[in-house]
């Protein structure tokens, strides 16, 4: 079965993300998580979100727990030495962010939704979404890498894994990867809908992601593209068995993301990118503007028809009361 509407409502903490009529429900924290002990390193040009091994992370996703954020996004940070042209690190068991996984589904069990990023791009030493060969992204082969990234995560435990690489035919394999191996509980998310944008910065920085020749042009939607590439995507992973589809980045795509919220069946998410979140943070440091705009762009993405929000407000929206 490529399509398991299940899946979706496997836990109460992923039907209250999904189908809940909160706001505060329906967020995401993302986090970075980087090898080491008692790491917790400030990202430029991201006030409050931090670089965090996976002792400290713990302590993070409990306090935010606490105050009903039920979800979390995990990227895996790459030192320089473990990285290479296959992104071999990335589907190791023992790296921190599978570890990071199964010491948060040990800590909250079904009570907190774990969400693994699956791409090539932060495991590379070119920093690309897939495997380069002659210079040119390769598809097919790329897709078999991270149809292995997906399956450890899936056994380290997480609840969805979050394919971002914008690679043809990556969710069919996925699913029959996970069909095959018996994991027809583990959700997929599809960045089905993500643009080659210019708000990407601060997370490239943050993640250690950023490519080391060329750009993402030739995988990730063209800005200019019009309302059917998108239409394309998020129908073409629907019909492969993505359980979530996503479209990034959010402020500049609320068009796009009501079409799409219009078009499909299953549960449409939407990521609040680095950029669009520094734009907020250094706009202003009074507390009661800031509010006032994190809730205008949150209240803007529910109404563009976002089910989930992946934001990196979340944290301050939860922790201050800004949204229920």
């Amino acid at each position: 079965m490529n399509i398991r509407p299940r899946i979706n409502r496997w836990t109460a903490a992923r039907r209250d993300l999904l189908f809940g009529d909160s706001v505060l429900t329906s967020l995401v924290q993302p986090h970075f998580v980087v090898h080491g002990v008692g790491v917790d390193e400030p990202i430029r040009g991201m006030p409050g979100i931090h670089q965090q091994s996976v002792d400290v992370l713990l302590k993070t996703v409990e306090e935010d727990a606490s105050h009903g954020v039920r979800a979390v996004m995990l990227f895996g940070v790459v030192d320089a030495e473990h990285k290479d042209e296959h992104a071999t690190h990335a589907h190791e068991a023992s790296s921190h962010l599978h570890q990071a996984v199964l010491k948060l589904k040990a800590a909250h069990g079904e009570d907190l939704v774990v969400m693994t990023d699956v791409c090539l791009c932060t495991a590379t030493d070119h920093g690309h979404c897939g495997l380069v060969h002659e210079g040119e992204i390769v598809n097919d082969a790329s897709v078999e890498v991270l149809v292995n990234i997906a399956l450890s995560h899936a056994e380290a435990g997480a609840d969805y894994v979050c394919a971002s690489d914008m690679m043809d035919g990556r969710v069919s394999a996925i699913r029959t990867a996970f069909e095959g191996a018996g994991y027809t509980n583990t959700g997929l998310m599809s960045y089905s809908v993500k643009y080659a944008s210019s708000f990407y910065g601060p997370f490239r920085h943050a993640a250690h992601s950023s490519p080391e020749f060329g750009d993402r042009a030739t995988h990730q939607m063209d800005v200019r593209s019009g309302y059917a590439e998108a239409v394309l995507e998020a129908t073409m992973d629907e019909a492969e068995g993505a359980d979530i589809i996503m479209v990034k980045p959010g402020l500049p795509y609320l068009d796009v993301l009501r079409k799409v919220a219009d078009t499909v069946a299953r549960p449409v998410a939407v990521y609040n990118v680095s950029g669009e979140y520094a734009m907020i943070m250094n706009a202003t440091d009074d507390e009661a503007s800031r509010q006032r705009m994190v809730v205008e762009v949150l209240t803007a993405f529910k109404r563009a028809g976002a089910d989930v929000v992946v934001t990196y407000h979340a944290r301050d929206a939860a922790r201050n009361g800004w949204v229920q």
